[in-house]
């Protein structure tokens, strides 16, 4: 029997089945999860991906986690208060960048954590300082770049730690 779901949202340039998502998918399904990854490639419109995530898990009856990296950790964070995720983990998340609906998204899940590169060339890891301080989130801080693809075993590390919070609490 599942546990419940995980809901994987890609960045703005990648892609469902992604190497980091694959990783995480892999670790979700052991952990006994059930995963989704929808393609949102057909825009760069942050609020028409968050509707798109919205949509599809409207009608859910399970315990829903967001996974999101980069722009989808922008649409993963805004959305968990619109579809109630239990929990958020967020790969250096777009936060506090120009152009976004909102900089700061609000997050009610009981689980969040973010895991962000030191050496992030795209968005500065201190966006993930300030917004873990304002949301009382778990921040990872870990030598890496954007991508985090160097970081993907730590990623995995991390996940499954987070999925073992998640499952002991609901």
């Amino acid at each position: 029997m599942s546990k419940g779901l995980v809901h994987f949202v890609h960045g703005k340039e990648s892609g469902p089945n992604g190497s980091k998502i694959a990783a995480l998918a892999q670790v979700a399904r052991q952990h006994g999860w059930d995963v989704a990854s929808l393609d949102y490639s057909h825009t760069v419109d942050p609020a028409i991906r968050l509707e798109q995530l919205r949509q599809a898990c409207q009608d859910l009856d399970q315990t829903l986690l967001l996974v999101g990296s980069s722009m989808g950790g922008w649409v993963a964070a805004e959305a968990s208060v619109r579809v109630d995720a239990y929990g958020v983990f967020l790969l250096a998340p777009a936060l506090y960048m120009p152009d976004y609906p909102t900089p700061a998204p609000a997050i009610l899940a009981y689980q969040a954590e973010i895991v962000h590169g030191w050496d992030d060339e795209v968005i500065p890891c201190e966006h993930s300082i300030r917004f873990a301080r304002l949301r009382g989130c778990t921040l990872h801080l870990v030598p890496g770049d954007h991508r985090l693809n160097a970081r993907i075993p730590l990623l995995c590390e991390l996940f499954g730690a987070f999925l073992s919070r998640c499952t002991e609490s609901t």
